[in-house]
């Protein structure tokens, strides 16, 4: 691939990603502290990530496919992101807040699948150049963690009392505006040239892959991947709120760490997929969710910070081991026809379907464990039954699977 336009779509997965985490990390903090959201309405803000999950492939199978460049939507996309962003950072009260971050997420969640259009059709060999482009996505995630710790301090005890929070939602406005001005100069990436043969809706939605889910295996691979949604829904919504709730210092930038991870253990995780196999693969990925909510419950900011810490590398073996596993298990089930429509089925209901009731099911018990008359220590909540019960139900996800799913030999392509 030449440099040139390496370097342009390295540098537009970096600021896909920055934007992502520069105000969804600390959102959960933000809630709580500056719209004085209770978990209810955490989870509703939270579950818009779901909806827009959702409605993405109307975005893209409907529109971006078939009618318009994939650059030109992303640009269009980001540029309204940008002004939705910047209403979001002048909200005062969650009424005004809520329809804005509603609408942010219907545009920037199909965002994520047209920046992989446009890269994949500049490659000759995707499974060789993806990954040396993809991995700048993480790192622009770090690097919004990175600032708002270190460079602004946004997260220190004191800047969150006097609701400096609201600045990250600036930052990503005008990260939103450079990447949606940028995107006009990416390479062209044109819609597919039409058939002569109408496709159906179900085609165009990737609903045709639901045939999958007649085999007995893949059916039980799915319903595991809905349910372990719900403990990840758990880590998103309450991490950086516990964190900070503490008294950790610069907990933004230190969950960084679990991006860190990723990559490490992407790169284990060929090696270990070979060697235990498939299952044995899922299985590691469940029991981590489990391990590092059991260390969240007990871990604190004093003595007991390295639990924290811990449980946050583990971010790593919870997502590669089981999501990119099952990315790769769903490539080799589906056939060559149907392999996008499988990826897109696992990912509506994973991120649509599975965190929607994750949210929903957090914001719940993190209301009931709340002190609302008074505070211990300057703590709110009951953060050790919080993390409690998504260690449970990840432990009983992975002994349903453990006992139902019949091991497969599964070839690993990187």
């Amino acid at each position: 691939m030449d440099l040139k336009i390496r370097s342009r779509l390295s540098l537009m997965m970096f600021l896909e990603f920055f934007i992502w985490g520069g105000w969804f990390v600390t959102l959960g903090t933000f809630l709580a502290n500056n719209l004085s959201a209770s978990g209810s309405q955490s989870a509703m803000v939270f579950a818009t990530q779901s909806w827009g999950a959702i409605i993405a492939p109307f975005v893209i199978g409907l529109i971006a496919d078939r009618y318009f460049n994939a650059e030109k939507i992303l640009g269009v996309l980001h540029l309204l992101g940008a002004i939705l962003m910047y209403k979001l950072s002048v909200a005062t009260d969650f009424e005004s807040f809520y329809p804005y971050v509603f609408a942010y997420m219907i545009a920037y969640m199909p965002t994520l699948a047209l920046v992989n259009s446009v890269s994949f059709n500049q490659m000759k060999d995707p499974a060789k150049d993806f990954s040396t482009i993809r991995v700048w996505g993480t790192i622009g995630w770090i690097a919004a963690g990175l600032a708002i710790s270190f460079a602004f301090h946004w997260d220190s005890a004191e800047n969150i009392k006097a609701g400096f929070l609201q600045n990250t939602f600036l930052m990503t406005a005008i990260a939103s505006a450079l990447l949606g001005v940028f995107s006009f100069t990416l390479p062209a990436t044109p819609p597919r040239p039409a058939s002569s043969e109408k496709a159906s809706l179900t085609e165009i939605l990737g609903l045709d892959a639901l045939k999958l889910l007649g085999n007995r295996n893949f059916l039980m691979f799915f319903i595991a991947s809905v349910l372990i949604c719900i403990p990840l829904a758990f880590y998103y919504q309450n991490a950086n709120p516990f964190f900070s709730e503490i008294g950790m210092e610069n907990p933004t930038a230190k969950m960084t760490i679990g991006q860190a991870s990723e990559v490490g253990f992407m790169l284990m995780l060929p090696i270990f997929f070979k060697r235990f196999g498939f299952k044995l693969t899922l299985i590691a990925g469940m029991l981590a969710w489990s391990l590092r909510y059991i260390l969240f419950a007990y871990g604190n900011a004093g003595e007991q910070t390295y639990m924290l810490l811990t449980g946050i590398a583990l971010h790593g073996i919870c997502y590669d081991f089981f999501f990119v596993s099952g990315q790769i298990y769903t490539n080799s089930k589906a056939g060559e026809k149907s392999k996008s429509a499988a990826q897109g089925l696992i990912t509506l209901a994973t991120y649509g379907v599975g965190m929607l009731i994750g949210f929903w099911i957090a914001g719940i018990i993190t209301d009931l464990n709340r002190y609302f008359k008074t505070s211990i220590n300057g703590i709110k909540h009951n953060w050790e039954a919080i993390w409690l019960f998504p260690a449970a139900f990840a432990f009983v996800v992975m002994i349903i699977f453990a006992l139902f799913f019949k091991n497969e030999k599964i070839e690993y392509k990187a």
